[in-house]
């Protein structure tokens, strides 16, 4: 039976990411985060997937988002089963694939400079 509650798709792109190799000193750090969205009734199992330029994708990066929460997830601080990061300082591209409809956005802090950046962007949903 459908969730009627539940709002969002099953799979989202993030085309532009970038994990920054470098933090000015102070009070913020330079940081990736996926926001998810889970306005349904039951729990979200993510499955995060990494493709980079020229190199094999990073699979198996897991996520929950509870039923009608959300969950910030900090790039910098997600492993896959085996331990591995995010690497930084190199452009990757980002999948989302849920079991339950959820909404992604992406933001991104970078204080390489004192002129901190801070980006944010809806996933494209499919």
């Amino acid at each position: 039976m459908k969730d009627i509650r539940a709002g969002g798709e099953y799979v989202w792109y993030v085309p532009d990411c970038y994990y920054p190799e470098i933090t000015t000193p102070g009070h913020y750090v330079s940081h990736e985060a996926i926001c998810v969205l889970n306005t349904g009734s039951q729990d979200a199992n993510l499955d995060i997937t990494l493709y980079f330029e020229d190199r094999e994708p990073m699979r198996n990066f897991k996520a929950v988002c509870k039923a009608e929460r959300t969950n910030h997830i900090r790039l910098d601080k997600l492993e896959d089963k085996d331990g591995n990061k995010v690497p930084q300082g190199v452009p990757y591209a980002l999948v989302v694939k849920s079991d339950r409809p959820v909404i992604v956005q992406y933001s991104r802090l970078d204080t390489t400079q004192a002129e901190i950046g801070l980006m944010t962007t809806m996933a494209y949903p499919l």
